[in-house]
């Protein structure tokens, strides 16, 4: 039994290519809302660790001050361990940045789905127009 095939206008068609176009768009457009607010979310406590590690070598570089500061004036077990707290402090900051910068690295912003469809359907709809 043949289905009975429905004759479209030209108008008709255009007007369904056009709003099947838009809605691509609008979905395309909230895929990467939601990726950067996935992706920003990820990076969030990466970024909050590498500023905790570098506010611990800043503490450290103070202790090194201090350290040199005592080393000059005062008797040389006070400067000591003025110098081994800034030794640990700049140490456990090297680490968490490190540990940090790293994980940003694998975060990988810019490499989202949405990224890739749009590739993908920009040549697409380049040849549906022509």
């Amino acid at each position: 039994m043949a289905m009975p095939q429905i004759q479209r206008s030209v108008p008709e068609v255009l007007q369904d290519i056009v709003s099947n176009l838009q809605e691509i768009v609008r979905s395309e457009l909230r895929l990467a809302k939601t990726e950067v607010k996935e992706a920003a979310s990820r990076a969030a406590k990466p970024v909050a660790t590498y500023a905790v590690g570098a506010v611990l070598g800043f503490y450290g570089f103070g202790c090194f001050l201090v350290a040199a500061i005592s080393g000059l004036s005062l008797v040389m077990a006070v400067w000591l361990a003025a110098l081994l707290v800034g030794a640990v402090l700049a140490i456990l900051a090297l680490v968490l940045m490190s540990s940090s910068k790293n994980k940003l690295k694998n975060s990988a912003l810019d490499k989202t789905i949405s990224s890739v469809n749009v590739k993908e359907n920009v040549p697409w709809t380049a040849q549906q127009i022509k």
